[in-house]
């Protein structure tokens, strides 16, 4: 349930109400307002009612209104407004979009840099790149680990470029954390809950793609558990799901973006790279997921795709990247926002 506090409410009233939460049995969340505060009561249940009659006759409590989705603090009913994630000197979630883009897999310190120097050229916001990676099969190649985040480090220090790297076991967390930005939660452990509350508890802001057979109810309810740790920096991406389309390696579902807009107020990444595994089709995609409301993209870009060790057919060179983010600025200026 979410209890809005009177406007101009003292802080002692705000304790007050919190603490009557905890004895209740809920975690208070709170939301600081220009004019008032918001306190979110997270629990089991949805806001019984003699929970409702203690928590409406405390002083400097204005209303109590029940939460009916079960991702509550990811709804829309818990913030109206859009919330903005802020990375280093970008921010996600306002009315300029970033654009994250870089390798699927670090493989070297050469190809790296290149990258990373010419996505910072043409525009780009943040630099991706997997130090750990998650394969199919336990035989090909797993990444870089520590050596690979140092480099991912390295390429921040030369281009200013904040960087965007997975982390797939809670023991690598702390090293993780050390180098990287942003935390991202790749496909195969968006329903991983262990990872998800330990990343909650980092406070970096995290990536969390959309697992590849996952409904949009249960993508939310997995940001619901980063959100329960008080880690409120969570962004949303949409990498596409599987279907029995075999044309492309994902089926990029286009419509969770105004739909996710809709019931949450996080913000949305599109990833039309996975979401396609194609080439040739990123850049549509890319410019289709911008007029349908993304607040970002990424991207997957490589200098040499042919010999990638990972992800190599649907990257762009960067050459082709530059040309995207031509494109891009265009469409993002036609809907009001800006690159």
């Amino acid at each position: 349930m979410i209890v809005v506090m009177k406007s101009g409410a003292d802080p002692e009233e705000i304790e007050k109400a919190k603490a009557t939460m905890i004895e209740l049995g809920y975690q208070p969340h709170t939301i600081e307002g220009l004019l008032r505060t918001v306190i979110g009561a997270v629990g089991d249940e949805r806001g019984k009612p003699e929970d409702v009659e203690a928590l409406s006759i405390l002083n400097g409590v204005e209303k109590v209104i029940p939460i009916l989705p079960a991702h509550k603090l990811a709804s829309r009913e818990f913030k109206q407004e859009d919330t903005e994630v802020k990375v280093k000197d970008a921010v996600v979630g306002s009315n300029k979009i970033p654009v994250i883009a870089g390798p699927c897999s670090v493989e070297s310190e050469q190809q790296l840099m290149e990258i990373a120097h010419a996505i910072k050229k043409s525009g780009a916001t943040m630099l991706r790149g997997g130090a750990y990676k998650p394969r199919s099969s336990p035989y090909t190649f797993q990444g870089m680990g520590v050596e690979g985040l140092k480099l991912l480090a390295q390429a921040r220090e030369e281009t200013g470029l904040p960087i965007v790297t997975e982390i797939l076991d809670p023991h690598d967390l702390d090293s993780v954390v050390q180098y990287a930005d942003v935390l991202q939660i790749g496909a195969r452990n968006s329903q991983n809950y262990a990872l998800l509350k330990e990343v909650g508890k980092s406070g970096k802001p995290v990536l969390l793609k959309r697992g590849m057979s996952t409904t949009i109810k249960e993508f939310l309810m997995c940001a619901e558990y980063i959100l329960s740790e008080g880690n409120e920096d969570v962004m949303l991406c949409e990498r596409g799901i599987r279907t029995f389309e075999t044309a492309t390696r994902n089926t990029f579902d286009l419509n969770a973006i105004p739909v996710l807009k809709e019931r949450t107020h996080l913000p949305i990444i599109a990833d039309p790279s996975h979401g396609t595994g194609y080439w040739q089709y990123v850049t549509p995609m890319a410019l289709a997921s911008i007029a349908a409301g993304a607040d970002g993209i990424i991207v997957e870009v490589h200098n040499n795709p042919e010999v990638a060790v990972s992800d190599g057919g649907q990257s762009l060179k960067p050459k082709k990247f530059a040309e995207l983010m031509q494109k891009a600025a265009a469409v993002a200026k036609a809907v009001g926002r800006e690159l």
